[in-house]
């Protein structure tokens, strides 16, 4: 073989080892953008669309590391639901991690605050009326009309027997009292933050347990009050503009301290299928 047939074939596999590291980067490069995408991620984390099957699954692989679980969520959500295999999801996981850590931690963090802290269904049992129950569903951005068209923010815990003030409600989280008393539309409300930094909004209720006050501390299982039908209207104490109801909305603030909803419909699923059952 001649001197320069040598040169062209060596040149002929210089380019293709060159094509082929060329693909390989073109392909990390990729994986790296599209492996966790964030805007995907938390308009879906927002929306908490998850399954109770999927949910069951991830806590079962999870195997009581709610890190390991907040991890599956995160990139369920960023996987537009489309994957719920532990196993494949795990590889995500570590895909995101890798490549987009930032994103894929900020998410994770988001999803820990609003689950890790979950202990206590909201709603108790009436005394003397065992057959008083409660009802509830995924009513998430659904339309509201009272003070303008908006998206409905939260969970409607509806009782079967339309009475204020014999359904007990109770914190579901450790935390600190943030706000208390009247607002216009939430009638008579208490908002705690969690350990883990949620905001819990326990609206409509017909009266409080005792005088809570900002910054008092209280334990998941505290009872705070009763479900009433308070709010609707700018005049304290009005009652009457729908049915007895507990609203329950979970908020978190972005880095800027901006507040943002969170469903809170799978977390109240959830505490129902561990605790509420037993009304």
């Amino acid at each position: 073989m001649s001197l320069n047939r040598i040169r062209i074939l060596l040149l002929l596999v210089a380019l293709a080892l060159f094509n082929v590291l060329l693909l390989e980067g073109i392909e990390e490069r990729i994986l790296q953008i599209n492996c966790f995408p964030y805007e995907t991620a938390f308009a879906n984390f927002r929306s908490h669309q998850v399954p109770e099957d999927v949910v069951d699954g991830f806590l079962d692989a999870a195997d009581s590391d709610v890190d390991r679980f907040c991890e599956l969520l995160a990139v369920y959500f960023a996987k537009d639901g489309g994957v719920a295999d532990p196993g494949l999801l795990a590889e995500e996981v570590s895909f995101a991690k890798r490549y987009q850590p930032d994103a894929f931690r900020a998410i994770k963090d988001d999803i820990h605050a609003v689950w890790n802290d979950l202990k206590r269904f909201p709603v108790g049992g009436v005394s003397g009326d065992p057959d008083a129950g409660v009802a509830f569903e995924n009513s998430w951005m659904q339309s509201r009309t009272f003070g303008g068209e908006r998206g409905h923010e939260g969970t409607d815990i509806m009782a079967t027997v339309n009475r204020r003030g014999i359904y007990p409600i109770y914190s579901m989280t450790d935390g600190v009292v943030e706000n208390i008393g009247w607002l216009r539309l939430g009638g008579y409300r208490i908002g705690i933050r969690s350990s883990s930094g949620a905001y819990f909004y326990y609206a409509h209720m017909a009266e409080y347990a005792k005088e809570f006050a900002v910054g008092e501390r209280v334990s998941a299982g505290t009872f705070l009050g009763f479900m009433g039908d308070t709010g609707y209207s700018d005049i304290p104490g009005t009652t009457g503009n729908f049915d007895v109801h507990l609203h329950l909305g979970i908020y978190l603030n972005d880095d800027e301290g901006n507040e943002f909803s969170v469903n809170s419909y799978p977390m109240l699923r959830y505490l129902w299928k561990k605790n509420g059952e037993r009304l």
